[in-house]
């Protein structure tokens, strides 16, 4: 493990690095169907059954691709993936943010924790930058055809994920170190190191956690629709809220040059203070 300190930057994906819903740029239209038709059927399903909204749209997606005879596998949904379209910025931003985080002398991980598809965000060509990618995820059977959810996040469970990055247990059925108490100053990434970037009101959970034990919460609006975060501001749920553009420059990497800058030094003047009281015990 490095011996540097690490700071976490956890990202929602549709309409925060995506320009949208990821399953709407190519797995909805290869099913003939429009999105609107296929989230209003997914939404009336899940509402009549009294089911939890993503695993209403993970059981939309198994039918619909059922009935228009295309197979639910994992490369055709990987494949979806290299049609996903990002905001300005996008593609080089974890470049740049890690470059950064090495000249302040610390290390930079990111990760995803998302209610989209686990397979189409491993198609996209910014995969390669995630230490882990939290989402909703199927088990295939023996024939490679989705059978069942593996993984299923919804807003309300994403919060666990982060007290995953938090200690370190990374694999998801892992619940016994999850759950194991852990001294603060054992586990990999205290949530002062940890940064939240989400687009709305399914993000809150995690972003109120952020709030709550010193982490960082930002929200990102596409062009116009800043209005729409402005009341997450208001009432303190998150920190900032910017523009979704990650462009050199722009105010969101300008402001989180700020923001790990800081955690840098925060980091430094403990490490110091620990080293001080170290010294004078063995006095």
């Amino acid at each position: 493990m490095s011996q540097k300190p690490i700071i976490a930057i956890m990202y929602d994906f549709d309409k925060t690095l995506s320009t949208r819903d990821m399953q709407d740029f190519a797995f909805i239209p290869s099913l003939g169907m429009q999105s609107a038709d296929f989230w209003r059927e997914a939404n009336d399903f899940g509402r009549s059954e009294k089911m939890d909204g993503i695993l209403a749209y993970m059981y939309t997606s198994v039918k619909k691709s059922r009935e228009h005879n295309v197979p639910l596998k994992r490369d055709a949904l990987m494949a979806h993936g290299k049609s996903v379209e990002f905001f300005a910025g996008v593609t080089d931003w974890f470049d740049r943010i890690n470059k950064y985080g090495e000249e302040q002398g610390v290390l930079i991980e990111h990760y995803i924790i998302s209610s989209g598809m686990k397979e189409i965000i491993e198609g996209t060509h910014i995969a390669k930058y995630f230490k882990e990618i939290f989402a909703c995820e199927y088990y295939y059977d023996e024939d490679g055809n989705a059978a069942w959810p593996k993984t299923a996040v919804n807003y309300t469970n994403k919060t666990q994920f982060v007290y995953r990055i938090n200690k370190g247990v990374l694999d998801v059925s892992n619940d016994v170190d999850l759950n194991r108490s852990m001294p603060d100053d054992s586990k990999r990434i205290p949530f002062t190191n940890m940064i939240y970037i989400g687009d709305g009101l399914s993000d809150v959970p995690c972003m109120k956690m952020m709030q709550s034990y010193g982490g960082v919460s930002i929200a990102v609006y596409p062009e116009g629709s800043r209005h729409k975060v402005e009341e997450l501001l208001i009432k303190d749920r998150v920190n900032f809220i910017f523009p979704a553009d990650y462009t050199e420059g722009g105010e969101l990497h300008s402001a989180m040059k700020s923001i790990i800058r800081k955690i840098a030094i925060c980091d430094t003047l403990t490490d110091i203070n620990q080293k001080q009281l170290k010294a004078i015990s063995c006095d």
